[in-house]
């Protein structure tokens, strides 16, 4: 059984290191945090080894888990890959581009997997819903948090927003035309909240507005498209698919329009709450899995790149307006 180790011991890290605890297809050995003070606390709390040194719990793993805050994600990653250990990286993947080219060269160099942590990728309502995403020619999604000091490390873009334009990304897979985005500093120096309009080479436009201002969670994306609409809640794991079809015979308990010479469509609803899955767990899971048997990622350093440059590309619109 390959053997996982986790730098970082935070919130999120601590969150890792109770799933990888209690999961069988791995093995936890222990964690490292900088703050001395902390590992003491968090090896009592949670009966994990801490170990003193980075190189020290690198050696005894396969697998190095990377949850520090993101300005250091980069030096872990570097010391990792160049032990040769496969990594799993949190989103944002790095603080620069330079930072993840140079960590996709050396990953190549070592010949192991790398994969990030866009854990909306693996959110059930996604995974049950994308196989209705065909082609959408609009797309408009929201994602707002109440205020936590803990992600102010970077702007709402690279803390919230940066979920959403993995999972566009992954579904629109033209090059884009134009980025038009504004945002507001409210709190912290970065912006606190932010609205970005992306268009695509294919004509799809994708509205996009992030906060860690608001009163209230939400997470939900609105996938429009010929003759269907779909829309996510990727907080509350479920999705509903709407869609108009052409019926010879319609079914008088469904709603049906009437486009006169272009006849009757009916509207079908589907509404669908997958079964309840721990996402965090189920990416680990399936990058576990890449590396027994030799499988590509579902989030490559390559995919986190094009994710990174477009938070980094909708930020500097940003700067020109706050």
């Amino acid at each position: 059984m390959l053997k996982i180790g986790v730098v970082g011991s935070g919130h999120l890290g601590k969150v890792h290191i109770k799933i990888l605890k209690n999961v069988d297809f791995v093995e936890l050995v222990g964690f490292y945090d900088i703050d001395k003070e902390v590992s003491v606390s968090v090896e009592k709390e949670m009966k994990v080894k801490a170990f003193n040194g980075l190189d020290e719990l690198i050696n005894d793993c396969d697998i190095i888990d990377i949850v520090t805050p993101t300005l250091n994600h980069f030096e872990t990653a570097q010391i990792a890959l160049k032990h040769s250990k496969h990594i799993f990286i949190e989103k944002p993947v790095t603080h620069t581009l330079n930072e993840v080219k140079e960590l996709i060269k050396l990953s190549e160099e070592a010949s192991v997997k790398a994969q990030v942590g866009h854990v909306e990728r693996f959110n059930p309502a996604f995974s049950k819903a994308k196989k209705y995403i065909k082609k959408p020619k609009f797309i408009e999604t929201h994602r707002l948090a109440s205020f936590n000091p803990r992600g102010t490390d970077v702007s709402v873009v690279l803390d919230l927003m940066i979920h959403d334009l993995d999972i566009i990304l992954n579904i629109i897979k033209q090059p884009i035309q134009m980025i038009q985005a504004n945002g507001v500093s409210i709190i912290s120096e970065s912006a606190d909240i932010a609205n970005a309009r992306i268009e695509f080479m294919d004509g799809c436009v994708a509205n996009i507005t992030a906060s860690r201002m608001s009163l209230k969670n939400m997470r939900k994306s609105r996938f429009f498209q010929n003759n269907a609409y779909i829309s996510i809640d990727f907080l509350d794991k479920k999705f509903e698919y709407i869609s108009m079809e052409d019926v010879s015979e319609p079914d008088p308990f469904l709603p049906i329009i009437d486009l006169g010479i272009k006849g009757k469509k009916q509207i079908k609803i589907k509404n669908e709450s997958p079964k309840d899955a721990n996402a965090i767990e189920e990416e680990l899971k399936s990058f576990v899995n890449c590396i027994e048997n030799n499988l590509d990622p579902e989030v490559s350093l390559h995919s986190a790149q094009q994710s990174l440059k477009l938070a980094l590309d909708i930020e500097e619109k940003i700067s020109d307006t706050i």
